[in-house]
């Protein structure tokens, strides 16, 4: 990479440089720049999603693989926002803040990089390397490939313990029959007791009713007459998941409540079996309801006994209004 020597004090690239180390478009940029101006400065773009499949480097480790290679150059961060205008003002200032008044500046970076968004004051010099190098590229490669170094297993015992604990999302669905008299229940393989049918929502999906509609045809061959419109939100619950206990995550339910089209549901995905409950009957006495209800959830696993009494309640609102109506 050649440029073309310039009169200016101070010169200043901005890069995200999310890889191991330095490929050759990364050196040849930062050298050729370094060979024309006494003073270079780094700012790494710094964005607030920490740990992800773009940016899974934080500053510090991007600032000391620059400084390993280039150790008299000045690296500093800035702040991704959701403003060109704001984001070329902010970049500005930080530049202002580190040059004496009477001290020329110039920005360099490539077609691809952050001339485009830049609306700043400052002079750009747009260059062109000599050969292309897929950061994207060498971020897949990696992920793909299991080291067996300390330094390996270190660098990922740190990337699990500096990331912001996470909620994930699932949809519980309870399954009526036509008069709110039955429930549909699935079991798992490997268990003995039963669940509402739901799983874990998709970033696919339009919307978490359309997570549902999903679950419930891929579980039970159900669906509705009228889509995703079918499905009453009953409200949002922490489960118990055994997989997370002890951990910094967990999972929050999105339950709702349907009435699919038939009762022929079949078991599917993870879902061994499926069976039809009774539900206690408005009608009964309080001793007899009491008794349904305590042998009702004994079928039903640990963790769901929450979004399943919401359910029920549900499913007693509803009776009630047929037998109003009737």
């Amino acid at each position: 990479m050649k440029i073309k020597q310039e009169s200016y004090d101070t010169a200043v690239i901005v890069g995200r440089f999310q890889v191991d180390e330095l490929h050759t478009g990364h050196v040849d940029l930062i050298q050729s720049v370094c060979d024309e101006h006494e003073k270079v400065i780094i700012f790494l773009g710094l964005s607030p999603v920490v740990n992800t499949k773009n940016n899974p480097l934080d500053f510090e480790s991007r600032k000391q693989l620059i400084l390993s290679s280039f150790p008299d150059v000045s690296v500093l961060y800035i702040k991704d926002v959701n403003s060109d205008e704001l984001w070329s003002n902010t970049l500005d200032k930080q530049i202002g803040d580190l040059v004496s008044p009477n001290h020329s500046v110039v920005l360099y970076g490539s077609r691809s990089s952050f001339l485009v968004p830049y609306k700043g004051k400052y002079p750009t010099v747009e260059l062109e390397p000599d050969s292309y190098v897929s950061g994207t590229d060498i971020r897949t490669r990696l992920s793909k490939s299991v080291k067996g170094s300390p330094d390996f297993r270190a660098g990922v015992i740190w990337a699990s313990a500096n990331r912001f604990p996470t909620v994930f999302t699932t949809v519980d669905i309870a399954i009526f029959n036509d008069d709110f008299s039955k429930i549909l229940l699935g079991r798992k393989e490997a268990e003995t007791k039963f669940r509402l049918i739901g799983g874990f929502s998709d970033v696919r999906d339009k919307s978490f009713e359309h997570s549902a509609a999903r679950e419930m045809s891929e579980e039970t061959g159900l669906a509705t007459t009228s889509g995703v419109s079918n499905f009453v939100y009953l409200g949002s619950y922490n489960i118990d998941d055994w997989r997370y206990r002890g951990e910094v995550d967990g999972i929050r339910t999105m339950l709702y409540a349907v009435q699919p089209m038939g009762m022929g549901a079949r078991p599917g995905d993870d879902i061994y079996e499926l069976r039809w409950f009774d539900l206690p009957d408005k009608t009964d006495s309080a001793p007899k309801a009491s008794s349904k209800r305590i042998k009702f959830h004994e079928n039903v696993v640990p963790q769901h006994h929450e979004i399943l009494a919401r359910s029920l309640e549900y499913a007693k609102q509803m009776q009630n209004k047929v037998i109003s109506k009737g």
